[in-house]
């Protein structure tokens, strides 16, 4: 008997993506919830490397990072609609928008998320930037692929649900409707399907999750600035 296990936690957004995949592919699996204050062994074990969530345990074998994990599951139960394009070009270009969700938009947010004053002002400033970027990737689309959900709609999808959060809880706002009139769209279209909407985390531990995390980066930043010379 095929075995699947997730271990995650369901205030990260890289692991959301790994929630909806498997349910896009209807996938049974078992939930490993991780508290990462206290990592499990068998976590440790799993993902010796960064040591984080998501990882994916399917039959023995680790698979470890998000975009990975995607990946991992639409080419191991591909019976199901695939979630990449087939086409080798399209392909390497999700991929490419991928990393750019990871390395800028989402990092920039969670940057702005993470400060205050004039850093902050800073971050936000870039992630506006990034997403003037992303805005132009939906003309003409319902979702990033078309008309259908697929791989990056999961990727990009955090914004659907934890750039609300972050607002909310660091005091900005990031996402304004005039400027950013095909992200909103998406952002409804997304919502609204189904899988997600049944998979959606509760908002309001989010909320009090985001702000107790937010409270002690602040504080780990001023301690350390603290003690510079």
């Amino acid at each position: 008997m095929e075995e699947v296990k997730l271990f995650w936690t369901w205030s990260s957004p890289y692991a959301q993506r790994i929630v909806w995949a498997l349910k896009l592919k209807g996938v049974e699996y078992e939930t490993m919830y991780e508290d990462l204050t206290n990592k499990s062994r068998s976590l440790l074990e799993y993902n010796p490397v960064h040591k984080k969530v998501p990882v994916l345990l399917h039959n023995g074998t680790s698979v470890c990072e998000s975009l990975v994990i995607l990946e991992y599951v639409d080419e191991t139960w591909n019976t199901a609609a695939r979630l990449l394009p087939e086409d080798p070009l399209a392909r390497a270009t999700a991929r490419f928008w991928a990393k750019f969700n990871d390395d800028q938009v989402l990092a920039w947010a969670f940057q702005a998320y993470i400060s205050q004053g004039v850093e902050q002002e800073k971050a936000k400033e870039h992630t506006l930037e990034k997403l003037d970027i992303v805005e132009k990737q939906l003309t003409g689309k319902k979702f990033f692929s078309g008309e259908t959900l697929g791989f990056l709609d999961l990727v990009f999808g955090w914004m659907a649900i934890y750039l609300d959060i972050v607002e909310e809880t660091s005091g900005i706002k990031i996402l304004d409707k005039e400027r950013f009139p095909l992200i909103s769209a998406w952002m409804e279209n997304f919502s609204h399907v189904p899988v997600i909407e049944e998979n959606w985390p509760d908002r309001e531990k989010l909320i009090s999750k985001y702000k107790h995390m937010r409270k002690h980066f602040i504080s780990a930043a001023a301690a350390n600035n603290g003690t510079g010379s």
